[in-house]
């Protein structure tokens, strides 16, 4: 259920109604916007009398929510999130791009990217320190070293950095990074999401290959009911059964997003296609659908990366795309990242 309070209203009056709401064992939500304030109740709504509500004064109008999803819902938060990851805005009329390698493999390597991407206009570095991957046998990331390494490139260029965590036991590990990724495959580990919800850092979760975009929100849900208001949602493609591409992107999701949720959705068209050919095409086709940014996975050698070669570009050609992306921007009601 949300409350819609008129915007000229008595402060009073809306602290006594936030105290009787929660007297009756519900949660409230207070999203104040530069036309009303709406306040989201959340538990059994059932006990409230909607129409002792709305003869209140200072209440606009009362109105159920079906959704499943509350406090993603844009009926909860009517403006749009921006998300700020240590100084860097995400979300609004912002353009963001993550930009790095997908695993870190050496000091020299991580940095040498980060300054590169950096000068082209990403304002996150990403890069994989724990890695999963389908086969036990393949590289599994360099773990603690490879943390160590963000911190070091983050120390060196002054990006805040992103990158994956796997398990609850590795929560103490992740202090000191920024913005902390959920992967595709533990989006639905749902004690994961409530650890890292409660460590009340900026999330970048990502949608499984398998999952509808409720299921998805739902995810965000149990992040944000723990703590984490700050979540980015990040499309990087869903399972079909076409086989040409490692995944299919959807990018309907970006539209259908922005009329149910506040939170801001970057799009990976890196993992979504698996071809750094296709990263320019779909990153340009992200900005047009309505994205707030991208993650693009960069690497200095791809033929030689321990990890996802194939879809990896080099610092020249993501260089082209983010100067390609930067002319775009205007057009889509955002600022310019060059």
């Amino acid at each position: 259920m949300i409350i819609i309070i008129k915007k000229e209203h008595d402060e009073k009056q809306l602290n006594n109604l936030i105290g009787w709401v929660k007297k009756q064992g519900l949660e409230v939500d207070l999203s104040e916007g530069s036309h009303s304030s709406v306040l989201g109740l959340i538990g059994d709504t059932s006990k409230i009398d909607i129409d002792l509500v709305r003869s209140l004064d200072i209440v606009e109008s009362v109105k159920r929510i079906q959704e499943p999803f509350k406090l993603a819902n844009r009926k909860f938060h009517p403006e749009d999130t921006i998300v700020d990851v240590s100084g860097v805005k995400v979300g609004g009329d912002n353009f963001t791009i993550i930009a790095g390698p997908c695993s870190v493999e050496s000091e020299k390597q991580i940095i040498g990217i980060a300054e590169a991407v950096k000068k082209s206009g990403a304002k996150l570095l990403r890069g994989g320190a724990f890695k999963p991957r389908t086969s036990p046998y393949s590289f599994q990331g360099l773990r603690e070293t490879g943390l160590e390494l963000l911190l070091k490139a983050k120390a060196e260029t002054g990006l805040p950095i992103v990158t994956e965590i796997m398990s609850v036991r590795h929560i103490d590990l992740f202090k000191d990074v920024d913005l902390i990724q959920i992967g595709a495959r533990d989006m639905q580990n749902y004690e994961l999401l409530k650890e890292v919800g409660k460590t009340k850092k900026p999330v970048l979760l990502k949608r499984g290959f398998a999952n509808t975009i409720e299921e998805w929100l739902m995810s965000a849900e149990y992040i944000m009911s723990e703590g984490s208001k700050d979540v980015i949602l990040c499309e990087r493609g869903i399972r079909t059964f076409e086989p040409y591409t490692r995944n299919t992107l959807d990018l309907s999701a970006a539209p259908v997003l922005k009329e149910l949720t506040h939170l801001p959705l970057i799009v990976d068209p890196s993992h979504a296609s698996g071809l750094a050919r296709l990263v320019k095409p779909l990153s340009l086709a992200s900005v047009g659908a309505g994205a707030d940014g991208l993650m693009i996975e960069v690497h200095n050698d791809p033929p030689h990366a321990l990890c996802d070669g194939a879809q990896s570009v080099r610092p020249e050609q993501f260089d082209d795309i983010a100067k390609s992306v930067n002319n775009m921007l205007p057009i889509c009601g955002k600022k310019q990242i060059l």
